[in-house]
């Protein structure tokens, strides 16, 4: 089972939440974030689902995998992992993977405009260990296969035929995050020495053909680097991360998101957040927890992420102790949430709704530490919008 990473709000014009320059600019030109009160305050007790919450924060459960969703005849699928929220006409779709191999694919839940669940459905199926991936301008998932010489395969939120996408690369693929100014797609690859790639198709909004890069850079922690062709996508016989001479390392890809000018990425191996601006290919740490000071560092297992249109961001944990961090715009991090009793689970799939105003996230092996067990969440309240 997979970490993630750290943000995750809609592209502009995708039907979700969307940065402000000033608020990312203050993010991007910021040292790493160190601990600081959380802008909700002290997490309270355990609720009735065991999830500690700031105040005036709530929780309630939406799918157990296995079990039927409320009011539908779809059980929900096992191993719940990354997610994205659509806008629905007055309400809205929440997608989730599922990390199974050899049986993984997506599944959506449609909710109406009061948050009654109306429907769920699967998106995709037959696939293989689907981790994370992203969503697209044209409002679309892109679900990642986690596995050696993985696809990512294009479904359709609102129901319809998945499509396989291998001309985006055939690699370990964790998180996809789409550029709509460079009209790149920014791919993660979950290995010990993987790689950061950028897909660039030849139409915008047709992902059946382009160019797969990788990024060229030295081994210090910032820096300025630059895109290079992979000679062969498909990954055969000699793997992606190996093709391109001094393509530069990352130790375990996670999330990955796009806002404002900035790609912003994690890699578990070494629990930190990377941010790399799009106009110049500077790089740098927005995070690293041996850089808190002083410590402890709060967050750990850096995974899956989101954010809002204040510029909060919201990173899930796989391990640490089974948090939901919040890193401000003036560089502080702090718990926003934590599961209580399910040490042997991850927290995946954290997504907001379009209007900011809801959260939802899974926990893949919920109480019982089994794929089987997964629990998906949830979160409202007064949210900063």
């Amino acid at each position: 089972m997979q970490r993630r990473t750290f943000l995750r709000a809609a592209v502009v014009g995708a039907g979700g939440v969307a940065f402000s320059g000033g608020l990312w600019q203050a993010v991007a030109t910021a040292a790493p974030a160190q601990l600081g009160p959380g802008p909700y305050g002290a997490l309270g007790s355990a609720d009735a689902n065991g999830i500690r919450l700031p105040a005036g924060f709530r929780s309630r459960v939406v799918a157990r995998s296995g079990q039927l969703v409320a009011g539908t005849s779809y059980r929900w699928h096992d191993a719940p992992d990354g997610g994205a929220c659509f806008a629905d006409g007055t309400g809205w779709i929440y997608v989730s993977n599922s990390e199974i191999s050899g049986t993984g694919g997506a599944s959506a839940i449609r909710f109406g405009s009061g948050g009654t669940v109306t429907a769920a459905y699967r998106i995709l199926s037959g696939t293989n260990r689907n981790c994370a991936g992203g969503r697209t301008p044209w409002n679309r998932w892109l679900s990642c296969e986690e596995v050696e010489r993985g696809y990512v395969y294009e479904t359709n939120p609102f129901g319809g035929a998945a499509v396989r996408r291998p001309a985006m690369g055939r690699f370990n693929h964790e998180a996809a995050a789409a550029d709509p100014v460079r009209r790149v797609v920014y791919l993660t690859e979950d290995q010990s020495d993987g790689c950061l790639y950028r897909f660039r198709p030849t139409t915008w909004g047709d992902l059946s053909t382009g160019t797969l890069e990788v990024f060229v850079a030295g081994t210090a922690t910032s820096g300025t680097g630059r895109w290079q062709v992979v000679p062969d996508p498909d990954g055969s016989p000699t793997y992606t991360r190996y093709q391109v001479a001094g393509a530069k390392r990352f130790n375990g890809g996670e999330g990955c998101y796009y806002a404002d000018g900035v790609c912003w990425f994690t890699t578990k191996g070494d629990n930190r957040v990377w941010r790399l601006s799009a106009a110049d290919n500077r790089y740098e740490l927005a995070y690293d927890d041996n850089l808190v000071n002083p410590g402890p560092a709060p967050l750990t297992g850096v995974d899956n992420i989101t954010g809002t249109a204040t510029g909060d961001i919201y990173v899930a944990e796989d391990g640490g102790n089974m948090e939901v961090n919040l890193i401000t715009p003036a560089g502080t991090v702090a718990p926003f949430l934590r599961i209580a009793n399910q040490s042997g689970s991850e927290i995946t799939g954290p997504a907001f709704t379009p209007d900011g105003t809801r959260l939802y996230l899974s926990s893949q092996r919920g109480t019982s530490g089994s794929s089987s067990g997964g629990i998906t969440y949830e979160i409202s309240g007064p949210f900063r919008r």
